[in-house]
């Protein structure tokens, strides 16, 4: 007997219904020639369930489902039935590409049942589909102003990993003056390269249950998981031995298994992918006076990857319990690194925390050299911990800067990446003329004076201003 995968979801929210219009479209669609596999029947019917008034139980449906399993065939069987209802239905992508092949798909379906629309528009961007019930369909690719003015019975977001707040707003009206309306969203976790945080967020409220008539399927796993755990692929791929075949599956395994456990395993990450630390959020930790400082001097030290740079940054307590930062230079490393020496033995420092490839080796001897104690060199576990408990310190309010403007801009102007194989993250740049490490060693000071690591007995007051450091 063939293996297949999991038909139900491994996470669901449906709101009790005991009718449902779905049988009539998985009828409908089986005289195209098609057939749908079990759990898109079943995902169907729940997306299609009625109430005593007639109207949509789900007024608004999400379902994540990893890729390549067939999850748009769900609501192109959805449309088919709409369109023979007289509906009114907009159809959005992302990607014009991806539109155009969900028109071509659903032109095909109709084409199969022998039937010849009224009026049938293949321009990309522009596709349209309209039959003699009355019903219609437009595919569009996303904009922020695109719908605006137009009303529909239904809205289908595809590629909903990708919409934004922005796209969302165009789109929020149009179904508000319809009297039985409604909007579906499918897609998958979004990836380090996703720009929408919609999707994410309609997950999070229904799944906490802070939302009203609203239904939500996924099949996903609750955390990094083992690539090559094939019973996973069955838990997580409901089409794995029909559409899929493990060795397809096999394949996709390229090293990258935060990305595998994303779009294959359907992973949804804890942490926003692209949340940057707005500047209101960093403006609300500056001081106008250099509060006072208990304790030596933590310094970060970021080799910039790919910019040449080094960044130096430092970190200290205060007798109020937070930690102040300041950044002290981003140099071209190949200016050398006397300069950086010269501060080591000047300022009265306690650790020195570095991270990067280049240079490192020449700093570990000319420190040696200098009689300077040796760096830390921390593991990639603890900068994930590191990045979790700056932003962790930047809510609570736990951390305190001059609001030095090349700091500000390297911290303003990040986004999350992922690093690790656990689901921990670091930070890009989202301005290529912006260097990260700069942020990057003002984390690595803050997160060692944040941990207490002091080597030596000797506890100082500093007093003086962060420019008489160098």
């Amino acid at each position: 007997m063939t293996r297949v995968g999991r038909q139900t979801p491994t996470q669901s929210v449906i709101l009790p219904y005991s009718e449902t219009k779905g049988n009539e479209a998985i009828k409908l669609y089986a005289m195209t020639g098609n057939e749908l596999m079990e759990w898109q029947q079943l995902m169907l019917c729940d997306i299609m369930a009625v109430n005593a008034d007639g109207l949509w139980t789900h007024s608004k449906f999400g379902y994540s489902v990893p890729r390549r399993n067939g999850k748009t065939e769900v609501v192109t069987s959805r449309e088919l039935w709409g369109l023979f209802n007289g509906e009114h239905i907009l159809h959005t992508a992302q990607l014009t590409d991806t539109a155009h092949i969900a028109w071509e798909r659903l032109l095909n379906r109709i084409e199969n049942l022998g039937i010849h629309p009224v009026s049938v528009l293949k321009a990309f961007g522009k596709e349209h589909i309209e039959l003699d019930t009355g019903g219609v369909i437009e595919f569009r690719t996303r904009t922020t102003t695109g719908g605006l003015g137009s009303g529909y019975d239904l809205v289908v977001i595809d590629e909903a990993q990708e919409y934004t707040i922005g796209q969302q707003t165009a789109l929020n009206y149009v179904v508000s003056a319809q009297k039985n309306p409604q909007t579906i969203m499918l897609g998958t976790p979004p990836t380090t390269e996703s720009a929408g945080t919609v999707f994410k967020n309609l997950r999070k409220k229904v799944l906490s249950g802070d939302s009203d008539h609203t239904g939500w399927s996924e099949w996903s796993v609750p955390k990094m998981s083992n690539v090559h755990d094939k019973d996973l692929w069955y838990e997580t791929s409901p089409s794995l031995g029909t559409l899929l075949t493990e060795r397809a599956i096999m394949d996709e395994i390229n090293g990258d298994d935060m990305d595998f456990n994303i779009q294959r395993l359907g992973l949804w990450l804890e942490y926003n992918l692209q949340s940057a630390i707005s500047q209101a959020e960093w403006d609300e930790l500056k001081v106008d006076k250099l509060p006072q400082l208990t304790g030596q001097l933590t310094v970060g030290i970021k080799y910039g990857k790919g910019t040449g740079n080094i960044a130096v940054s430092i970190a200290v307590k205060t007798t109020d319990g937070k930690v102040f930062v300041e950044s002290l230079a981003c140099k071209p490393f190949r200016f050398g690194q006397s300069w950086l020496i010269h501060f080591l033995e000047k300022a009265d420092v306690d650790e020195v925390i570095v991270d990067g490839a280049n240079g490192v080796e020449t700093l570990k001897k000319d420190m040696k050299d200098d009689g300077l104690h040796a760096p830390i060199y921390p593991k990639v576990a603890e900068i994930i911990t590191a990045n979790v408990e700056f932003e962790k310190a930047v809510t609570g309010k736990m951390i305190c800067h001059k609001g030095q403007p090349s700091l500000a801009q390297s911290v303003t102007n990040s986004e999350h990446r992922a690093i690790g194989s656990n689901g921990g993250f670091g930070y890009k740049s989202l301005n290529d003329q912006i260097d990260v490490s700069l942020m990057e060693s003002m984390i690595l000071a803050f997160y060692f004076v944040l941990r207490g690591k002091i080597r030596r007995s000797k506890l100082l007051a500093i007093n003086c201003q962060p420019k008489d450091w160098l």
